[in-house]
């Protein structure tokens, strides 16, 4: 375990006062048929700065591996791509996946990020690898990464790595002796900390460490009232934080019609649908494409209870469903993960069904003042 370097100074923490439904996106840079990885990666970059632009507070973007529909793989990379094109959102991962990295090289990316983007950068870290064992295996293989037992030891010294420093005592042929360790040699600022989680462990742990924390309510929409209820519960101040701050993650298709949202929804609900009942997984195809897939009953079930969850609707129903959740879950804040389809004779270097969806949010959804 590191210790920190330079005592116990105080910090002065960031107060935000909401009095209106904050807005932020997750995004995975989803690789539909007829796009390369490039063409996916520059439709994101798009999105991002579309959102930089109707008033969206944060854009992160998420890390999963070796899924033939899905480009996020490096978050730091996009995150400095869109800090690059935007001027006031804030960026982050959602989120860096701990037991694939050296806890020091995460510090060290998002210090430099932080450099890049003073005062926008959110760090959101999660236990799960994001990935199968095979995976898990060559990331291992091919670097350095740490242990998932010692996930929470590697939390504390991400977060003091990446501002005032930490100390190691190392042995010498001269004996025991202090060495000083540091992200960046001069950090103004410190990325913002994020702990992500979809079980209770994130939520006891978050609570523990006095962390903002996200539960991950768009893998499946179960057990995230129990796991915000302990967060809240268990919650203990921090230096950084006085008072538990969560937000709420939601899958959400929007368009100008109730039909157009649930065509644009299918090409998603088709590739969850394929990945939990263990089909073959592959690039998610387009709208038209999709409407001549045929799923089995199994494939149904699994999409029927997805559409429970989701918000797939017209823009009015739709923003009257994201305001009902974000009060019954007591957040101020909702990061949808735009999964809008694409139709074939669209750009493939842009996602319109995405980009409307958020058009058509913040049309209606005032953002906080700053």
């Amino acid at each position: 375990m590191l210790r920190r370097a330079g005592g116990n100074r105080a910090r002065l923490r960031r107060v935000d006062v909401r009095v209106t439904l904050a807005l932020s996106v997750l995004d995975l840079v989803p690789v539909r048929s007829n796009q390369s990885s490039a063409d996916a990666v520059a439709a994101s970059l798009s999105l991002a700065q579309r959102a930089d632009e109707l008033g969206f507070t944060r854009y992160w973007f998420a890390e999963h591996h070796n899924m033939p529909s899905v480009a996020s793989t490096t978050p730091p990379v996009f995150i400095a791509a869109v800090a690059a094109r935007t001027s006031r959102i804030r960026v982050g991962s959602g989120g860096v996946m701990l037991p694939n990295h050296a806890p020091l090289v995460v510090a060290e990316q998002f210090a430099a990020l932080e450099a890049l983007a003073p005062g926008r950068v959110d760090l959101g870290i999660g236990r799960a690898p994001g990935s199968d064992p095979v995976i898990s295996a060559l990331l291992r293989a091919s670097g350095p990464t740490s242990e998932v037992d010692r996930f929470e030891e590697h939390l504390g010294d991400i977060r003091a790595l990446a501002g005032e420093g930490a100390t190691v005592t190392v042995n010498t042929v001269d004996g025991l002796r202090d060495y000083e360790v540091r992200a960046t040699p001069a950090a103004v600022g410190i990325p913002e900390l994020w702990l992500l989680g979809s079980s209770d462990y994130s939520a006891h742990l978050a609570a523990k460490r006095g962390l903002p924390y996200v539960f991950a309510h768009h893998f499946s929409g179960e057990g995230t009232e129990r796991a915000l209820d302990i967060y809240r519960r268990e919650f203990q101040p921090s230096e950084s934080l006085a008072a538990p701050r969560t937000f709420l993650t939601l899958n959400v298709v929007v368009a100008d019609t109730v039909e157009e949202a649930h065509a644009r929804a299918l090409p998603m609900l088709q590739s969850m649908a394929r990945l939990r009942t263990g089909k073959p997984m592959r690039a998610l195809d387009t709208v038209e494409a999709a409407k001549r897939d045929e799923l089995d009953t199994s494939g149904r079930h699994v999409v029927d209870a997805m559409l429970e969850r989701w918000v797939v609707d017209a823009p009015d129903a739709a923003v009257t469903r994201v305001r009902e959740l974000a009060s019954r879950f007591g957040v101020d804040e909702v990061m949808v993960s735009p999964v809008a389809g694409a139709r074939e004779a669209e750009p493939v270097d842009r996602s319109p069904g995405r980009e409307r969806t958020l058009e058509l949010l913040a049309e209606r959804v005032t953002p906080p003042a700053a």
